[in-house]
This record gives structure tokens, sequence and C-alpha cells, in this order.
């Protein structure tokens, strides 16, 4: 059998991680157990050039440079394929089964998520090699994990007869939705298996099953790859022909309907870090239960995860609860009802709040800016830019801009002039005049941004070149 071509699903925007979590910067891109995000720990565990190919990552626009710069922090290289809009994981699957069908019609493909925790790694890469076999002989295999209580908040499989010759693999009898806790209670007890919602597959195999299940689907498909276009190191599926795939999951779309599913049970230590407290529990409590990251300290307390990202916070005498302290926001909730955070994400959404779209950090391929104080006509801001890098050339209809470089040293433009701004200098930016920040050195470029004026949205940015491609 020829290498595995890895395709990595990163869409997702992880509401109930918040507030750490939010749509500009989802759990997969943060370090949620230690110093890498999940997303690096998938690429570092594929990193096996035996076994797989370099991977393929299907992810959205807004992620595009996040993915490329963690993917290049661990030295890890490879397609970036972008999707116009959201779809759900149907047609991103499809789109993975179309370009590796172009590569190779028999092409075996592993469609890995990247916000799940593997603790056996190891365990994991075994896995998929045996997955992969079953695949070539024309099955689409799940891996089923093992569960070790009784969970309402999974998918269930329930296995029957062997399948092939590779050991461990079994066809599916049945898939079934998440249940109650009874129910739950009962499918541990008769040996499902949780649905991990990791595949292997022929890419022919699970082409014809989209077209035979989900005919829109794979012509929505096809025809986004063809009309796909290269915008820098990325390849933009086509917006209008991706548009036409039905919204639905790859379990309802196919299989749940094909005849070909397997499963492979797997017990490697596998979560879908779907709260917070599961992340307490994958984190190795003290012998109080206790989990404290950050400047964080637990009094008189027990089963307390404590998350503390900006400045200290404190517990004391509150047992059994889930308390995350970022910059701009705070949440206290109990342990038991961690998976509520969903909802209250939905609930600040309709209230139009910005805390579950952004952090006051936020991130752009040249760097980022992070406000420190806003009023009704002025705002400002820490600006850090890469060595290297630029912002676009711009201008602004409602907004004057002072810049003050603390650190580095700023290649700035301002209308026909250009000019090395150093640090402890500053300079005027009037409203309406063209105008670049650069760092020409080569360390971090820092400056304090004061924007004065009748309106201060992002939106009031008119880029009229840029090296992203943003125009």
């Amino acid at each position: 059998m020829s290498l595995i071509l890895p395709f990595i699903m990163c869409g997702g925007s992880g509401t109930r991680m918040w507030p750490v979590s939010r749509e500009s910067l989802p759990k997969q891109f943060i370090p949620l157990l230690d110093e890498r995000s999940t997303f690096q720990t998938t690429l570092a565990m594929l990193a096996r050039p035996k076994l797989f190919a370099p991977p393929s990552v299907i992810t959205n626009r807004d992620y595009r440079f996040l993915v490329g710069e963690q993917m290049q922090s661990v030295g890890v290289t490879g397609d970036i394929v972008l999707e116009p809009m959201r779809r759900d994981s149907g047609p991103a699957v499809a789109v993975a089964a179309e370009l590796a069908f172009r590569r190779s019609p028999d092409s075996v493909v592993a469609m890995l998520a990247a916000d799940h925790v593997i603790q056996d790694r190891e365990g994991f890469v075994a896995l998929c090699a045996q997955a992969a076999n079953a695949a070539a002989e024309g099955y689409i295999v799940t891996l089923g994990v093992t569960p070790d209580h009784a969970a309402t908040g999974y998918g269930y499989i329930r296995p029957g007869e062997r399948a092939t010759k590779v050991a461990g693999v079994r066809k599916v009898a049945a898939f079934a939705e998440k249940p109650d806790a009874p129910t739950a209670t009962r499918y541990m007890a008769e040996g499902y298996l949780w649905n991990s919602g990791n595949f292997f597959f022929r890419a022919d195999a699970m082409r014809a099953e989209i077209e035979a299940f989900e005919p829109e689907m794979a012509r929505a498909a096809r025809e986004a790859v063809d009309k796909a276009q290269r915008d820098l190191d990325f390849l933009v599926l086509d917006a209008e022909a991706f548009e036409q795939a039905p919204k639905k999951s790859i379990d309802y779309a196919v299989m749940e309907r094909t005849h070909h599913a397997a499963v492979l049970p797997c017990d490697v230590g596998w979560s879908d870090v779907g709260s917070w407290s599961a992340v307490r529990t994958l984190s190795n409590p003290d012998a109080d239960g206790n989990v404290i990251r950050g400047e964080g300290v637990v009094m008189n307390a027990s089963n307390v995860y404590l998350r503390a990202d900006d400045g200290l916070t404190a517990v004391i005498g509150v047992s059994d609860v889930v308390v995350v302290s970022t910059g701009d926001a705070v949440l206290v909730v109990a342990a038991d009802m961690a998976d509520k955070v969903k909802d209250l994400v939905g609930a600040l959404k309709a209230e139009g709040r910005r805390e579950p779209l952004e952090h006051r950090r936020v991130y752009r391929p040249w760097g980022y800016y992070q406000s420190i104080d806003i009023g009704t006509r002025h705002q400002v801001k820490r600006i850090s830019v890469k060595p290297g890098a630029s912002l676009s050339l711009q201008k602004h209809h409602h907004r004057a801009e002072h810049w003050i470089v603390v650190r580095g040293a700023a290649l700035v433009t301002r209308d026909e002039e250009t000019r090395l701004v150093h640090e402890n200098e500053s300079i005027y930016l009037p409203i309406g005049c063209i105008h670049r920040l650069s760092n020409p050195g080569k360390i971090e470029l820092d400056l304090i941004e004061v924007q004065t004026g009748s309106y201060l949205g992002e939106d009031d940015i008119v880029r009229i070149e840029d090296v992203y491609n943003r125009v």
C-alpha cells in the first residue's frame, strides 16, 4: 500500500471552550494541555514519512494564516485548502475524496479532526496503519473509541461481524444517536463504541458513495475543485460551486447509509476535549482534584479547574467549579454544567457582544494588535509587527492615528513620504492619508497606536495594496 494521504479538518469554532476559544481563535489553535495546540500535536503525530504523505488541511479563509503559521512552527509542510463558507463535514470529505482521486483513484485517505487529543500517539499511529489496510480493500473505516464512562455527548456504534482479515476491524451493525443516560449505560454494557469522527477510505470508494447518496454534494465538490484558484500558498475552492453543497455531516450523508462501513476499536486515550471539565480530567489534577494553569491560587477547595491567562485569579472555598479568566472575560461554571458554555456563547452572540467573536489581542498574518483602551472618540492599541512584515497600504475615512514606537524601528509610508521611525519617536497620520507600516528590522516592532475620530471600527480600512491579497 502507498502512503496514507492525511486530510485534517480544521474549521470548527470551538464555542464550548469559551472564553479562551473564540471565533477568531478557536480551540484547535490554542494550547489547552501543554505548549502546543491540538492542531500542532496532530501535525507532529503525522510526521511519519514512511506511513503518511505530507498533510492537507481543510479550513476556512479566516484561519488560513493561523494554519500556515502553526504548520511552520512545527516544521510541517503541506497543502492548505480553503472553504469559502462552512458546510459541515460532508462537503469537506467530498472535497478530500475528489482531490485524492485526482492524485490516484486508489489513494487511501485519513480524515482526521484538528481538535482532538490522543494520549497514546504511538498506539494511534499503529491503528491508522490497520485502518488504512482495511480501507484499501474498499471499506470506509471509522475509529470507534472504547468507552470509559456512559457518555451522553457522543454518537455510538454497534460493532458487527468481522469485516476483513485485518485484525480487529468489524462491520458496522448500527449507528446510534447521542443517547440519554440510561441508554448510554446499556450501550456501554453491550459493547458499543463511541464514534470518534476519524475516517479512513479509498478515494474512489468514498467518491462513489457520495455520488450515490448525495449527488448534489458530489457535483458541488467536483466543480469547486475544478474552478479552484491558487492564492499565495492556498488552494481556494470556488465559492459559487461550493455553496451548492448541502450542509450535512459525513455521518448523515454516507456513513449511516453505506454498506461498506467498518469500525476499528481503539483505546488510545482519545478525547474530543468537549468541555472544560474534560480539560481538567486530561490535565493530571493534584491530590485534591485541582488543576491550576497560569497565575492562580486555590484554597480550601477541591475539583477546581482554574486557568488564568491575564493576571492573578483566586478561588477560596468553592469546590467542583471551572474558572477561566482572560483579559476581557471571566467564566465561572459548576463543573457538571460545563457543557452549557455553548448555550452561553449563543446568548452572548444574540446580544451582539464582541467577546464571543474575538479576544482583545487579534492576530493578523503580520503580527497582532491588542486593544488597551477605548472611548467614544478614541482607541488605544498595542501593535506588534514581525520582522520583515508589512501591513497593507491603506487609508481611513473617519479616524486619524498617532504611532509611538516603543521597540524596534518602523518604516512608515505617509502619502508621498517614506520615513524611518525609531524607538521613542512618533509620527502622526491625518484622516484620509495613504499609509503603510513595515518592520525592516531583525526584531519585533512594537508601537502604541492612538486613534481619534468619529468612527473607530476595523471596517474603516480601505486597502489599496496588500501582500496577503486582502484588497
